[in-house]
């Protein structure tokens, strides 16, 4: 059981950064730039605020991608999907950002379950 959770989990930390990496492509087939400016940062997401050449105001409902070291009232240029302005990124960051936090995480899990292994192994147990 606990192979399987690590498998699923695995799965999910690979995922991740193809879906980043798939989520920068599109906004480089059709790059739009501006100057944002940060409304508020939290844990699940950070909220910009930016305007289109055309005028229009944008503020993505996910929030900006890559917003490590962002603070409210931050001004910072972004990178936008044209054809999908919802999808924004932080200038000259890209999904090479989420390598780290997710390698380790995927580390840290296996070494968790390497542990739990060998405990109930060494207690008899079935694993």
């Amino acid at each position: 059981m606990l192979l399987v959770v690590g498998g699923v989990v695995t799965l999910m930390c690979v995922l991740l950064p193809l879906a980043c990496w798939r989520d920068d492509m599109a906004i480089e087939r059709r790059l739009g730039q501006a100057v944002a400016q940060v409304d508020s940062v939290a844990f699940n997401r950070t909220v910009v605020r930016y305007a289109t050449p055309d005028g229009r105001v944008i503020i993505p409902s996910q929030g900006v991608l890559y917003p490590a070291g962002l603070n409210v009232g931050d001004n910072v240029r972004v990178e936008y999907d044209q054809a999908n302005p919802e999808l924004t990124r932080v200038a000259g960051r890209s999904a090479v950002l989420s390598l780290l936090p997710v390698g380790t995480f995927l580390v840290a899990v296996w070494v968790v379950i390497g542990l739990v292994v060998t405990v109930l192994r060494r207690f008899g147990t079935q694993v």
